[in-house]
């Protein structure tokens, strides 16, 4: 049985928090799990130099990120963990998408268009204005990531749909110059994936500062699950679950009967303070024992890099042939031996 390729590509700009484990981390374990598929998980450390120009931030983004997989039990005898930089085929096949990618599609990229509009919003007489060949062209580097393995579901939100449509677009005008090479990929949309509000109300974001890092300590666990807002209304009056950002963090921890339960003591009035109490409970019972695993790793960086090396070597026994492959194909090759 041929298995289904499902590829999923992580940046490297941050420490993971509960809402990149909610959404999208815990599904992707569960889902490294699955013998039906084959999936590709990587740090896509050179996405992370779009957006940020720390070379410290980066390089220990990826060491907590890889160390946050690992220690959540990220199955790698199934699943291929590599970072992006270790598989040097990604960048040379970036080139060769490159030239078949008109630029009118690139123009047209959410990111380059939300740079260019919000020069012309400041009234600027440069609507380029900050605007690199990094952030301009970079689904070409997501498309390469993907087409590099021939990746038949990539799981994405909503706002990265179109970067699999253009991937599908340059893979197509590709394949129509050169022959049939690739697989034309198809977006998962993570509808069901959980979207958790931040300290502040808003949704969980590195952009937004209002994060709870996934592996804080239980002191600081505690001390930020209290600090998250909510309204003045006091223990004993009724509360709506609805929109509520302790409700709904305790949701994506809980089973049904456990949510079902929290959601009458809501009507009966609990406190808030009693509640963020309850949920400090819930999600360090599932964390703990990860993160006993977690700062274990974050002390062994060379079993780490093991992981890494041993995933990119199986990432380029894909990749090596597959160039050679492409090579032959746009006509760079040896002229003679």
């Amino acid at each position: 049985m041929t298995k289904s390729i499902v590829l999923t590509g992580i940046t490297t700009t941050g420490t993971p928090h509960l809402g990149n484990y909610a959404g999208a981390i815990r599904p992707a374990i569960k889902a490294s799990k699955d013998e039906q598929v084959r999936p590709f998980y990587f740090l896509a450390d050179y996405h992370a130099l779009i957006k940020c120009s720390e070379p410290a931030r980066v390089k220990q983004s990826s060491l907590e990120i890889a160390a946050t997989w690992l220690a959540l039990g990220l199955d790698t005898s199934n699943a291929v963990f590599y970072r992006q930089s270790d598989v040097p085929e990604i960048l040379e096949l970036t080139w060769m998408l490159t030239c078949v990618t008109a630029k009118g599609l690139m123009n047209r990229a959410h990111a380059y268009k939300a740079a260019v509009a919000e020069n012309e919003e400041a009234g600027g007489s440069d609507p380029d204005k900050g605007v690199t060949m990094g952030l301009f062209s970079y689904p070409i580097l997501m498309a390469a990531d993907i087409l590099m393995f021939n990746a038949n579901k990539v799981p994405v939100g909503k706002d990265q749909i179109q970067h699999i449509e253009m991937a599908r677009d340059i893979a197509a005008r590709f394949n129509h110059i050169y022959g049939e090479h690739f697989v034309l990929p198809e977006a998962v949309l993570e509808e069901n994936a959980a979207t958790l509000l931040g300290l502040d109300g808003r949704k969980m974001s590195k952009s937004y500062n209002n994060t709870i890092p996934l592996f804080e300590p239980e002191k600081k666990l505690r001390k930020l699950i209290n600090k998250i807002k909510t309204n003045s209304l006091e223990p004993g009056e009724p509360k709506d679950p609805e929109g509520c950002t302790l409700f709904g963090i305790y949701q994506a921890f809980a089973n049904h009967h456990e949510v079902d339960a929290i959601r009458q003591r809501y009507a009966e009035g609990i406190g808030w303070g009693e509640m963020k109490q309850v949920l400090f409970e819930k999600i360090n019972d599932e964390i703990a024992p990860a993160r006993e695993r977690y700062e274990a790793l974050l002390a062994s960086p060379e079993h780490i890099e093991q992981q890494l090396q041993e995933g990119a070597e199986k990432a380029r026994a894909i990749s090596r042939p597959f160039i050679e492959q492409l090579r032959a194909a746009v006509g760079i090759a040896k002229l003679a031996g």
